[in-house]
């Protein structure tokens, strides 16, 4: 692989089979959710313009996954299947998301501009960044905006809206209006998994859409996620994995997601090493 971070970012992503797949998964929990989290077979086939059998075979994937409840008839979003909470997350793998933390630090220069999400390594490169200065931050994590505001004449720049109860963030239209105004070196994303086929994945939508409004307004577009996170599978496929340019973390994956790294030109870093 080689070592440039300039890579232009894919303006029309692919639609290969499995990206196919998580597409129209994504987009019927988003029809889901729309409907107040309960819907019928035959909403989705209109709204979606395909078959019910397309919707049911969907569907039975996704239930499969633990996402929706299927009823008669309907169909029904599982809510306690959603992410740990933040500060859970935070007590998984904490010394593997430490160092990726400061592998992903010895990159950044002072002076430098990025976006930093929700994810909780991201809080972790948060603190590996206490030392730097006059940065550039655009964020919608209300731990991320506490940790590095007011140090070293940083410029900390907190994306509006209502923070979620269970990590912090903000998200939707204002947020989303919020970070179109700025164009940045980094966008420093976190991921609830990595898959050979589907490439980078979300639990949330919302994460996911927001992911793709930062990544079409950075120079880089970074992945920082732990090894747990290799083979997961979630429901939202943030992007085609062609529009990012790095991974940073902390152990060499497997053969198949190392393919993948190398067909879609991504950078590899490990850190520690």
């Amino acid at each position: 692989m080689t070592n440039s971070m300039t890579k232009p970012l894919m303006t029309n992503p692919g639609a290969a089979a499995g990206q196919h797949t998580n597409h129209r998964a994504r987009e019927i929990l988003e029809q889901i959710q729309l409907a107040g989290g309960t819907c019928r077979i035959s909403f989705l086939s209109d709204r979606l313009g395909v078959t019910e059998e397309t919707i049911r075979r969907n569907i039975k994937s996704l239930e499969k996954d633990g996402y929706v409840r299927k009823v008669h008839g309907g169909v029904h979003l599982v809510e306690s299947q959603d992410e740990e909470s933040f500060q859970r997350r935070m007590q998984v793998n904490p010394l593997a998301k430490q160092l990726i933390a400061a592998s992903l630090a010895d990159l950044i220069q002072d002076g430098d501009s990025l976006f930093l999400d929700i994810g909780s390594t991201t809080a972790y490169i948060a603190k590996a960044l206490l030392k730097h200065k006059n940065l550039f931050i655009v964020t919608n994590s209300i731990s991320v905006a506490h940790t590095l505001a007011t140090r070293n004449n940083n410029r900390i720049f907190l994306a509006g809206g209502e923070l979620r109860a269970h990590d912090g963030g903000a998200f939707g239209l204002e947020a989303a209006n919020f970070v179109r105004k700025f164009n940045v070196q980094y966008a420093v994303l976190s991921v609830g998994g990595i898959h050979a086929v589907d490439g980078f994945m979300l639990h949330d939508i919302e994460e996911a859409d927001f992911a793709r409004e930062v990544m079409a307004r950075a120079k880089t577009c970074i992945i920082a996620a732990d090894s747990d996170k290799f083979d997961r599978r979630a429901p939202i496929v943030v992007d085609d994995p062609k529009s990012f340019d790095l991974l940073v973390t902390d152990k060499t994956p497997g053969d198949d997601i190392m393919a993948m790294l190398r067909v879609n030109n991504i950078d590899l870093r490990l850190a520690g090493k």
